[in-house]
């Protein structure tokens, strides 16, 4: 059997999902760690931005992908994505990822890039970003996700701050929207 017949199979019977058991900010929390090599990097030895987004992206897709227990999330937004300081060639770059808010459909990922130099033991947060996935089903269309809980009051804030951004970009939308249509 070749390997794309097997994740064919594997998810073609899946056990539906609880959408009515939510699920905490810690139940999906993740942690992907890589060490920067020479193919990561520019001639003076930084990592390529592109290397970073693209760690952010698989990682906070594992936290979409594990809260919502649906096989395909698709990325449909990167909200920010600011970079702090560079990573280096040796560089251990982790990249700690956390559910911030749940809609119907969509996920907002918090992202915490780190550098770490393995050999002086300096830690550099290096980049931030938050990423927003819509899981589908088969058809590809959007499926609901189960809710997200906050087991307690730090969760509940990240909650809450992740709530203001949506109306936030919300209103920037609808404001844009609006401009592109006067222009029309």
């Amino acid at each position: 059997m070749n390997p794309f017949e097997r994740i064919v199979k594997r998810y073609q019977t899946l056990p539906k999902v609880d959408l009515a058991q939510g699920r905490s900010i810690a139940y999906s929390r993740s942690t992907t760690r890589r060490m920067m090599g020479l193919q990561d990097a520019n001639a003076q030895g930084n990592v390529h931005g592109g290397v970073i987004m693209r760690m952010v992206d698989e990682a906070a897709a594992i936290v979409a992908l594990k809260h919502s227990q649906c096989p395909t999330v698709v990325t449909a937004r990167v909200e920010r994505f600011d970079f702090l300081a560079p990573a280096f060639i040796g560089d251990v770059v982790s990249v700690h990822c956390e559910m911030h808010y749940v809609g119907r459909t969509s996920m907002e990922v918090g992202v915490e890039v780190i550098a770490e130099d393995v050999i002086s033991g300096e830690k550099r947060h290096i980049a931030s970003s938050y990423v927003i996935y819509v899981a589908v089903d088969e058809n590809r269309k959007p499926t609901p996700v189960p809710p997200l809980v906050p087991a307690d009051d730090e969760e509940q804030a990240i909650v809450e701050q992740a709530r203001i951004r949506r109306m936030h970009r919300q209103k920037i939308d609808n404001e844009l929207r609006r401009a592109k249509e006067g222009k029309e």
